[in-house]
């Protein structure tokens, strides 16, 4: 894994952090952006976060997370540490999920006209009497027809005991 410069991290955050902050704004006066983006990709989309994208890391499928994650993936967890996509693919390797169940709620759900999509929400992670929930932002771009991951966020793991 390659720890990004600070040139490098300007690069990737600054942009991100304003398109996630725009975007993931739960105040309703938010002005919505019209898509012209079709309604199939909003269900690619959907499907991609809610099936593919757990599907990779509970198998630890290397192969369909390398087609979701574009080639300049670049992800913050929630400690703050930089990865890149070598960094997940080598992590699912080695790290088998250890849980009983998950889901993934999406709150907010942004298709742009300029081939953007924004995705954010809560993951559920239920673990014996233990829900395990974070929140997430992602913005994925339509390269060639498919849509794929350029950047993710993750924060706020809190853990829930019955």
């Amino acid at each position: 894994m390659t720890i990004p410069n600070k040139k490098q991290m300007k690069k990737y955050l600054i942009p991100f952090l304003l398109v996630f902050l725009i975007s993931c704004n739960s105040k309703s006066e938010t002005p919505q952006i019209p898509s012209i983006v079709s309604e199939e990709d909003g269900a690619i989309l959907k499907h991609l976060k809610e099936v593919e994208w757990p599907k990779a890391y509970r198998e630890q499928d290397t192969l369909l997370l390398d087609a979701i994650l574009g080639d300049d993936f670049q992800m913050i967890d929630a400690s703050g540490t930089w990865s890149d996509k070598m960094g997940e693919l080598e992590w699912i390797k080695e790290h088998a999920m250890q849980n009983d169940s998950f889901y993934y709620e999406i709150k907010r759900l942004d298709v742009l006209d300029n081939g953007t999509a924004l995705i954010c929400g809560t993951g559920h992670i239920f673990n014996d009497s233990t829900e395990t929930i974070y929140q997430s932002s992602n913005i994925l771009v339509k390269r060639k027809g498919a849509w794929k991951a350029v950047a993710s966020h993750v924060s706020g793991i809190k853990s829930i005991t019955d």
